[in-house]
């Protein structure tokens, strides 16, 4: 099956007082209708701004989209008219941002917002729009939906926010679900209906999800794909069975373990990934993980890594599965 979206070696560039800052270095990642990708690193890697780029939203300026393409059910996101984008986005592609306070308008109730965004892509009547706001507050396990639909941001607490913004999404059965930490600031009993919610979406109407997260146990819940990201650059990718059991790069290695686990001796200190990821206007040409990398050599600070087949459709961009090791 060809992939709904096709991300195909896109690079994005922000220019700062520091230099040329290498946001997205040549990504590549797909996902077909009916499946979940899961798109993994640490902050600053570069997983939202492959979500703003999907939606033509790089600031600009100081961001400019370098090259690449985006391929969302056969038209290229970077070559369409910007009427046609704007009629996209909200109605075939929707995203759930990660700040909630500044995605909703203040001035607005909550069930006008959702109902809003109905109106604008289907055609319906405002009093069936309000009807769809309600029910999606309903799903999204807000108390008392009737009522809450009247209720402005401001009034509501970062949790629900996050809910509404979710409820918002959804309302128009996007084909493709671009979900950046959606949970955050839910506890676990809600985050576990948002995470059924996705996948009933998934399931009865076929919707893509690109869901961009930090949390290696939402991944192994959710994700049937993997992508994982590092410095701006997609370092694995591959199935979520294979890179959650056999994970080929020292990086997803480092995230897995440093997961806490019933095994671990609890008087001893958490495994953790050394050093920080490094600024994006002094990436060289090796490794952007080689300071960090318990195994790096010689080669990895200069030469940067292609990726290498771990096993079918699992690939890592790692020295040390192209055999460069033993011939240093």
């Amino acid at each position: 099956m060809a992939p709904l979206l096709d991300v195909q070696n896109l690079r994005v560039e922000f220019k700062t007082r520091a230099g040329t800052a290498r946001v997205l270095d040549n990504v590549s990642f797909a996902v077909e209708s009916g499946r979940i990708l899961g798109i993994v690193g640490e902050s600053g890697c570069g997983k939202s701004m492959s979500a703003l780029s999907i939606l033509g939203l790089v600031p600009s300026p100081p961001g400019q989209v370098k090259g690449g393409r985006i391929m969302f059910d056969g038209r290229d996101l970077l070559s369409i008219a910007p009427e046609e984008m704007r009629r996209l986005r909200g109605g075939e592609i929707a995203m759930i941002f990660q700040e909630p306070m500044t995605s909703l308008n203040p001035v607005f109730t909550c069930g006008d917002q959702i109902a809003e965004a109905v109106r604008l892509h289907q055609p319906v009547s405002a009093a069936e729009a309000r009807k769809r706001a309600v029910e999606m507050l309903r799903a999204v396990a807000i108390p008392e939906p009737e009522a809450r639909a009247d209720t402005y941001p401001h009034q509501m607490s970062g949790g629900m926010r996050q809910r509404v913004m979710i409820a918002m999404a959804l309302s128009c059965r996007p084909r493709l679900l671009i979900a950046d930490e959606p949970t955050t600031a839910l506890d676990v009993t809600v985050q576990a209906q948002i995470f059924a919610l996705l996948r009933d979406l998934r399931d009865q109407t076929g919707t893509a999800i690109v869901m961009i997260t930090h949390d290696m146990g939402a991944i192994a819940e959710m994700a049937d794909d993997v992508a994982v990201m590092y410095a701006g650059r997609v370092i694995e990718k591959g199935p979520a069975d294979a890179i959650l059991d056999q994970p080929a790069h020292p990086y997803t290695q480092g995230l897995l373990n440093s997961i806490p686990r019933l095994d671990l001796d609890p008087s001893g200190d958490l495994p953790e990934i050394p050093g920080v990821v490094p600024p994006l206007t002094e990436l060289g040409h090796g490794c952007a993980f080689a300071d960090r990398c318990p195994h790096a050599f010689a080669p990895c600070r200069t030469i940067e890594p292609r990726h290498v087949t771990v096993s079918a459709e699992h690939s890592a961009a790692c020295h040390l599965l192209s055999g460069m090791e033993d011939a240093a």
